[in-house]
This record gives structure tokens, C-alpha cells and sequence, in this order.
């Protein structure tokens, strides 16, 4: 184990990584270091064969200090599909898309849950709280089903019917709140102060952040240690764009990759686009959105707590913060599921909508490596496909278009 402690990205201040640690006394998010000249002198390529494929291949740069704790449900190691069909028709050839949709709880939200919950229990934590749009609220509730860590959770009332079920089924105490994310974080806040829960929020706790980085890790390893031109990201609380970039310039500390970074981008819906508005403005952070909606309900997130490092990966990567319309992310959902098979999330087709507004522009080259994150399966989403089927009468033929 080579985690060395933990870091404000703000004040620069150091804490303790063996206590349960929420923030930094400046109120920033946490963000887990490690000896990586130790990492580095110990952990070769070729430890990586024979590993099981999933996220804790890499166990050397994750925080878990005892195996016993680890909370698994096979999370990763996921595919990076080549979308040749769809690529070449839209002039971008080398187009991949991470689908995150085969994991267990059916999207990425489970690496999160996998690292923060090992960790809560490593810690000796009995019971925690969050607020949630959904995923992860259902991913947190199954594997802390699995660790026997109670969970509290709290998510508005419009999220989708499916992680309502899976919060309930897993034994969560489950509530949903007349509003955004943002007010079941009040909730939440008011409860963890009262009852002295964890409070494993959107980057109040430096966990997540851990699980999430290795699908940078899995990009790479996956590319042969060559990483893309493009990565483009679903944001909402973005900690998955901040992870990926952690785990670049991790990579790049041990010498597993060389001075290219991928340009990363932010890929927000139109309503609800604050870090996009940030990006435009040139500013360190953002501003609160209102009345934010949008059929990608993961990413309704009106103000990230790290909406200052999801800016900071953008800007020192040379990537670009871009919003996408609903009826952008609905037609390349359909046009990604007929031409390539794959039935993604509004999140993961936002990425779609993103990259063909990027090389109309310009700033993607039709020559560069692209990879798209789809954040989970279609299947949770089932409320946003809406097609006319006809009815056959039993003596009545397939008609032939």
C-alpha cells in the first residue's frame, strides 16, 4: 500500500489518511496521494498479467491498505469498443466509446462505490449518507448491502423509477425530496451533522475520486499505453473527468505513459451547463445554474463542489467544455444503438452529440483518436425511447421496407 497521505488542492494542506477525513478544513475536497517514487520502483507492466480484470488491478494506486476490506462485485475491467461504422460515417475513424454499462449496478458509478465503501469500512464506518440523481445512489446501496454498512439516501423526486427500485431492493433507507440534487444535499448535510454519519457525497469524501480514476488507468492499459487525442466526458458533479486526469499524470509520475495528455472535455446538456458557462467565461469555477433540467438526468448537477478541478483538468489539458441539446443526446442515442449496437445512457450519447459538434468546428481532427465515456446502460433509461411498434395480426406477413 503506498498511499503517503491526503492533500487539499486549495490551501496545500495535508491530512491524515488513516482517520475519516471529509474535507479540508478550508472546505475543499480532498485528493489521495501516493509514494509514486515507490510506486514506480515496485509496480511494473508486466505485474499487470494475470491480474483479474477488474479495477483492483491496480491495486497499487488505490488507497486500500488491507485486502480484507476490500467491498467487490467484479467492477471493471470494461470495453473500449471501436464505433468503425458510426466513425467512418461522420468522418472520425478512430472513434471509441468506453461502455461503462456492463458493470455491476449498470453504470460507472460502481467503481466509486467499490473504492469509497472498501474504504468506509476499512475506517470502521457503521453508517453513511448521500444525495444522489440516481446511479450512484444505487451503486452505494449495493455494495454497502454487501460491506453491512447501513445507507441513507436521498435523491429528487423526477429520478428514474429503476434506481428508486435498486436503492429500496438493496435495504437502503431510501427518501426522495420535492427538488434538484442540490436540496437533497441540504437534506443530507442537516442529517450527517445531526447523527454523525459519513457523509459520501459528491467529493466529501477522497474516495470515489479513486474508483473513477481507473477508467483512466483501463484507457490506457487498453491503448497500450498510448492515450487518445480526445476523451470526452459526461459532467455533471465530474468527478470521473477529475479521476481520469489524477490517473494520467499518476501514469505519467511512474513512467507508464509520456508527456501527452488527452484533451479533455466536459460535455454538459444545455440545461444545465454551468461548467460549460465557466469554460466560455475563462473563470476557475462556476456559478450556480438555475432552473436546471435536462433528459440526461446524471448530469443535472446546477453547482459541482469540484467544479474547480473538473476546470483545472480542462484548461491544463488544452480540452474545451461543451453543451448539447436534448434532442442532440436523444437522436445520437438512437443513432448509436442502430448503427453500432450499442444501447447507451443520455449521458454516454451526450458525449456523441459532443464530438460531431467538435470536428464540424474544427477543433477534433478527423485523423485523432477519440474515446466517448458512456457512463451506463440504456437499460436504466428505458423512459427515454419512445418508438411507434406496429400490431401484426397472426395471419398477416412481415411487411418488407
Amino acid at each position: 500500500m503506498y498511499m503517503s497521505h491526503l492533500e487539499c488542492p486549495k490551501c496545500g494542506a495535508t491530512h491524515d489518511p488513516h482517520k475519516l477525513t471529509q474535507l479540508c478544513s478550508c472546505g475543499s475536497p480532498l485528493l489521495v496521494r501516493y509514494d509514486l517514487e515507490k510506486v514506480k520502483a515496485n509496480f511494473k507492466k508486466s505485474d499487470l498479467i494475470g491480474r483479474k480484470p477488474d479495477l483492483w488491478r491496480y491495486r497499487e494506486l488505490l488507497p486500500l491498505v488491507d485486502e480484507k476490506n476490500k467491498v467487490s462485485l467484479g467492477e471493471g475491467m470494461t470495453p473500449l469498443i471501436h464505433c468503425d461504422t458510426l466513425g467512418n460515417e461522420i468522418g472520425l475513424p478512430n472513434l471509441y466509446l468506453k461502455d461503462e454499462g456492463i458493470i455491476p449496478s449498470g453504470t460507472f458509478k460502481s467503481r466509486g462505490a467499490a473504492v469509497g465503501v472498501s474504504r468506509a469500512k476499512e475506517l470502521g464506518v457503521k453508517a453513511l449518507a448521500m444525495p444522489t440523481n440516481g446511479n450512484a445512489g444505487a451503486a452505494w446501496a449495493i455494495y454497502c448491502a454487501k460491506a453491512g454498512i447501513k445507507a441513507y439516501i436521498v435523491m429528487p423526486v423526477d429520478a428514474p423509477a429503476i434506481t428508486r427500485n435498486e436503492c429500496a431492493i438493496a435495504g437502503a433507507q431510501f427518501y426522495l425530496v420535492n427538488g434538484l440534487i442540490s436540496d437533497a444535499g441540504k437534506i443530507v448535510g442537516r442529517a450527517v451533522a445531526k447523527y454523525g454519519w459519513m457523509d459520501a457525497s459528491t467529493l466529501k469524501e477522497p474516495y470515489r475520486i479513486e474508483g473513477k480514476k481507473t477508467m483512466g488507468l483501463e484507457i490506457a492499459e487498453q491503448m497500450n499505453w498510448e492515450v487518445p487525442d480526445v476523451i470526452l466526458y459526461p459532467t455533471g458533479g465530474g468527478v470521473g473527468l477529475i479521476g481520469i486526469y489524477k490517473a494520467l499524470k499518476e501514469l505519467q509520475a511512474i513512467g507508464w505513459i509520456g508527456e501527452k495528455l488527452p484533451r479533455l472535455v466536459a460535455v454538459q446538456a444545455a440545461g444545465c451547463a454551468p461548467i460549460v458557462k465557466a469554460y466560455e467565461e475563462k473563470k476557475p469555477a462556476s456559478e450556480f445554474w438555475n432552473n436546471a433540467s435536462t433528459v440526461a438526468f446524471g448530469i443535472t448537477v446546477p453547482k459541482a463542489l469540484g467544479d474547480f478541478l473538473v476546470l483545472e483538468a480542462v484548461y491544463n489539458t488544452g480540452g474545451c467544455a461543451v453543451a448539447v441539446s436534448d434532442e442532440e443526446i436523444l437522436r445520437d442515442q438512437a443513432e448509436i444503438a442502430a448503427k453500432e449496437g450499442l444501447f447507451i445512457c443520455p449521458e454516454g450519447a451526450a458525449t456523441l452529440a459532443a464530438a460531431k459538434k467538435l470536428l464540424a468546428d474544427g477543433w477534433i481532427k478527423p485523423h485523432e483518436k477519440v474515446v466517448m465515456l458512456n457512463t451506463g446502460t440504456g437499460l436504466k433509461y428505458p423512459d427515454t425511447v419512445r418508438v411507434e411498434v406496429p400490431t401484426l395480426q397472426p395471419d398477416e406477413d412481415i411487411p418488407v421496407a
